[in-house]
């Protein structure tokens, strides 16, 4: 079946401008252009609309998707048994919360006690198990299983003060990184703050901090297309300059 450029957008839930941006990028073609100058998507178009529209919901830029899709290697079905992890494992995360909220509701209704540490261990436990499933296997194989079990226990064990601030820590460096990226100098005042931001977040997650494990760690944010893609939602090219930062901070000075 084929579609008109509206047609596609009404099927899609999308605008007709999303559409003929995608174009412009050459992240999806028309099929062809009809004799009045229309627009016409195919099966193969439509089925690869799709596919973007998946990355989009996981929060991949364009250009990383574009990346990914125009990969010799690309391969569709797998790609989508990933998509199916992702929104299994989001599942999950949602169920964890859920129950957490029965048990606070439970817990104002004189139901049930829970301790401050409680409240916040379904929060622990959905960033461990999605750290776990999206780098668990790279992680171990760099730092070793003890490493990163000492790791998810210090963790679980943060109490309800040291949760709040390391989580409005990685904020704030998500924030100061998109300020520092405009003077495009790693070496710079802001890109050192956010250097030494970053390392006092490793600190509530790490029992011991090495600046060559610092360095590794900023460098896998490169070379993962997966860490990249997320640090990459703040501005195209962020891992890289975050890593460069990193390497100055520690003294490796920029590769």
């Amino acid at each position: 079946m084929e579609y008109t450029i509206q047609k596609l957008a009404r099927l899609a839930g999308i605008s007709t401008r999303t559409l003929r941006y995608y174009d412009e990028i050459d992240l999806l073609k028309p099929a062809r252009i009809n004799s009045s100058g229309y627009r016409i998507y195919g099966q193969k178009e439509v089925d690869r609309l799709q596919q973007i529209m998946f990355y989009r919901e996981l929060g991949f830029p364009l250009e990383t998707i574009k990346e990914i899709m125009a990969n010799p290697l690309f391969d569709e079905r797998k790609a989508l048994q990933d998509h199916l992890e992702h929104l299994l494992e989001k599942r999950k995360q949602i169920e964890l919360l859920i129950k957490n909220v029965h048990n606070t509701i439970e817990n104002l209704e004189g139901r049930r006690n829970m301790t401050d540490q409680e409240k916040f261990i379904g929060f622990k436990k959905q960033l461990i198990e999605e750290n776990e499933k999206k780098y668990g296997k790279e992680i171990r194989e760099k730092y070793g299983d003890t490493t990163v079990d000492a790791s998810n226990a210090k963790l679980m064990n943060l109490s309800e003060k040291e949760y709040a601030e390391v989580t409005e820590l990685a904020e704030s460096i998500n924030k100061l990184l998109a300020e520092a990226m405009k003077t495009q100098d790693p070496a710079g005042e802001l890109a050192q703050k956010v250097a030494d931001m970053h390392k006092q977040w490793l600190t509530y997650y790490w029992n011991d901090y090495s600046k060559e494990a610092h360095q590794g760690l900023a460098q896998m944010y490169v070379d993962d297309e997966r860490f990249k893609a997320n640090y990459d939602k703040i501005a195209p090219g962020a891992a890289e300059f975050l890593r460069d930062a990193i390497f100055v901070y520690t003294g490796k000075g920029k590769s």
